[in-house]
């Protein structure tokens, strides 16, 4: 199926910006969806970075060769994955998604492979693992930097011969699943590191593909503040129809170091916040972020400037960390990457930084 068999036909003519005194990007269809510009469902964009990427995923998902997704937190690693899933002959079979990140260590394993009853303390009952209920189908690792050493060379052996063990169980089992990986981290550095098993990766990075950064999309940005507008308005049953240029302007000049996960938690508070039918969005909202180059003290580490922006981002959130609209998800972070950049940064929450409800 070729790459233009797959695409929507246009919902909208242009996104010419109109003149400065004008607003722009109206949105009078509002039951309508979002025009995606590329056909697989869920990614929206129309830039040459997110097409070659589509085109990837076309090329590789006719087969059962296993793919490394490489790309910073945010920038929907995970919707790939899945259209991988969908375009594939596999795609009538389940899609299971294990995020190695958010897991404790002690109970990946058994989150992976499955346990038998009585196989550890608490083990009251037989469990499936991901592994096995992604038999005939697809088993997305997120985060697959964050196994750990103890781990890996079970999941060596799943990806060279197709066969595991359930915990408390000799008995060894044949799958059948194709491994969709994706991180964030610097696997080769691991490497280097021992953080990371070499004949892993090299079973991993069968198929590489790194998804861009929001801020080498820049094209794609008016198309995803569109539909996030009209995702938030459906859930809060508001009337937004028309978004400032300036605004647009705005948002395609700042950084995203959230990707768009943080585009889409800015989008959904200026929909809270916007009174009318125009959405409104603070520039300081904007200001207040971490920007390259600005609000920066130049004699600051990089370390230092992290620190700062998560302490800023958890008073803004009165410590909360997780939640729609906790500091994680400003920030575009998992919880446990959260707690992990604050336990590193030495981010501890003061007595007098309570505050009594």
């Amino acid at each position: 199926m070729g790459l233009n068999s797959l695409t929507y036909p246009l919902q909208y003519e242009d996104l010419r910006l109109k003149t400065d005194s004008e607003l722009t990007l109206d949105i009078d269809r509002i039951d309508e969806p979002v025009n995606h510009e590329i056909g697989f469902a869920g990614i929206i964009g129309k830039s040459s970075g997110l097409r070659q990427v589509l085109q990837m995923v076309e090329t590789v998902a006719v087969g059962n060769s296993t793919v490394l997704l490489l790309g910073e937190t945010g920038t929907g690693k995970e919707l790939i994955a899945r259209a991988i899933h969908n375009y594939s002959p596999r795609g009538a079979r389940p899609f299971v998604k294990l995020n190695c990140a958010a897991i404790p260590t002690g109970l990946l394993e058994s989150e992976l492979f499955g346990h038998e009853r009585g196989s550890f303390t608490g083990a009251i009952a037989q469990k499936i693992g991901r592994l096995e209920l992604a038999h005939q189908g697809s088993l997305f690792l997120d985060e697959i930097g964050d196994i750990p050493l103890e781990l890996q060379p079970k999941l060596l052996r799943v990806l060279q011969e197709r066969e595991f063990e359930r915990l408390g169980n000799t008995r060894t089992q044949k799958v059948d699943v194709r491994i969709v990986a994706a991180t964030h981290r610097d696997l080769e550095g691991m490497i280097l590191e021992k953080q990371f098993r070499s004949d892993l990766y090299y079973r991993v990075n069968v198929f590489p593909i790194r998804v861009p950064p929001l801020r080498e999309r820049p094209e794609d940005i008016p198309l995803l503040v569109e539909h996030f507008v009209q995702e938030a308005t459906r859930r809060m049953h508001k009337t937004i129809d028309t978004i400032p240029s300036e605004t647009v302007d705005a948002l395609i000049q700042y950084r995203w170091p959230g990707n768009i996960r943080e585009l889409e938690n800015v989008i959904e508070r200026a929909v809270i916040l916007s009174p009318g039918p125009v959405l409104r969005l603070s520039h300081r909202d904007l200001k207040s972020r971490v920007m390259p180059g600005q609000g920066i003290d130049r004699n600051q580490t990089l370390e230092e400037v992290e620190r700062n922006h998560i302490l800023a981002t958890l008073k803004e959130t009165r410590w909360v960390l997780s939640g729609p609209n906790g500091a994680a998800s400003r920030l575009g972070l998992n919880r446990s990457t959260l707690y992990f950049r604050m336990k590193k940064l030495g981010i501890v929450r003061s007595v007098d930084s309570i505050v009594k409800v």
